[in-house]
């Protein structure tokens, strides 16, 4: 099997928990980077990596890193990379770019360049003149940071965050991958009650589920190397059935969801089917005013609102006021919050103990976190 150069896609602020997950994966080569995690991995390594990875945003092979301020020297190095390597004759290779901080700045222009000199590579390979791009899909991202130049081959296709379970999202939708985030680092374990009071369509709840039974979140997705040949069948089987290996399905949990939302319950309800979760996870109309629980040190994880994508100010406020109340009443247990609402700390009469900045799309926000007493080692709810 070959060496290869990969790069892990993230969100600003998990690139460390993206790091920890491959570590854990067993490739210990690593490099972190704004929005990004680089490691050396085989092919094997690159399946299981669209498979078991949580938090990252998608899976790149690094062709090729070089400096550029001109776009002369952009087409020359791009073309002396050694694309036949991955591209059949029959390949599809769109181009898609991003430049920051560059002399070349422009984008459409560096997409366009990129693309003819690998045509032109192509060319000298194949002995053609033009191709019909009617095979499988090799998405190609050119990347430039300070003149320096970043061609990657995308693996995944569909962005991670997308497991398979939820086709249809309610308003202001939590991804996947910053919901797993959230549960990681709230560092909830399965034998603990989670309780989510804005559990909208279920992501963090679901989410949890999976971390709680070992489950690989893409266990049951499909990526577009799986059209590659250079990517055996064979190694996506073995990582398949080492997922399935690995799933603790008999581990009991007790997650709870909770939304004054009909729709969103819905929505919610159909993920936990698609999931193949609706024995494990409790879902329920009900105000966060109205919130209770019979458990002891258990943990709420959850993204109330802002008052900026839904609702106003003054209305999430109030929301933060009854889930201070709510959080009060429950003595030992722990908060964990993502939220944009500057100092939330003022409605729950506690100082945060943990502060972290994350990024819900493109919006700033913070995850603060608010921990309970631990529990006596025979006394786990």
């Amino acid at each position: 099997m070959a060496k290869l150069e990969l790069i892990a896609a993230t969100a600003f602020g998990l690139e460390s928990l993206v790091a920890k997950e491959v570590k854990n994966l067993g490739y210990d080569q690593i490099k972190v980077e704004n929005g990004r995690v680089m490691y050396t991995a085989n092919e094997e390594g690159l399946c299981r990596s669209n498979i078991w990875l949580r938090c990252a945003e998608r899976i790149g092979i690094k062709i090729g890193e070089f400096s550029a301020r001109s776009f002369e020297e952009l087409f020359q190095q791009t073309k002396a990379l050694p694309w036949e390597e991955w591209l059949p004759i029959d390949a599809c290779f769109p181009v898609t770019g991003k430049s920051v901080r560059s002399q070349l700045f422009s984008v459409p222009d560096c997409q366009a360049i990129v693309k003819k000199a690998i045509v032109e590579r192509l060319k000298d390979v194949y002995g053609l003149n033009w191709f019909e791009e009617t095979g499988s899909l090799y998405a190609i991202q050119v990347s430039i940071l300070k003149d320096v130049v970043t061609l990657t081959l995308d693996t995944s296709g569909k962005g991670l965050h997308k497991r398979g379970y939820r086709e249809l999202a309610g308003e202001a939708p939590l991804k996947e991958t910053l919901a797993a985030a959230m549960v990681i680092l709230s560092h909830w374990k399965a034998d603990r009650v989670l309780l989510d009071p804005f559990c909208g369509t279920g992501t963090i709840p679901i989410e949890a589920a999976f971390i709680g039974q070992n489950r690989a979140p893409g266990m049951k997705r499909s990526f577009i190397s799986e059209q590659w040949p250079n990517i055996k069948q064979s190694y996506w089987e073995k990582a398949r059935e080492e997922a399935l290996d690995l799933w603790q399905r008999e581990i009991p949990l007790s997650i709870y969801g909770s939304d004054i939302n009909s729709d969103a319950l819905r929505l919610a309800r159909l993920n936990l089917k698609e999931a193949d979760l609706e024995d494990k996870i409790y879902f329920q109309k009900l105000p966060v005013r109205e919130v209770r629980s019979r458990f002891r040190y258990g943990h709420i994880i959850t993204n109330p609102p802002y008052g900026q994508r839904l609702g106003s100010l003054e209305q999430a406020e109030e929301v933060y006021k009854e889930l201070g109340e709510v959080y009060t009443s429950l003595e030992d247990w722990s908060l964990h919050m993502l939220t944009a609402l500057p100092r939330p700390e003022r409605f729950l009469n506690k100082r945060w103990d943990k502060s972290r900045k994350l990024y819900n799309g493109r919006l700033e926000c913070h995850y603060y976190q608010f921990f309970g007493p631990r529990p006596p080692k025979k006394d786990l709810q």
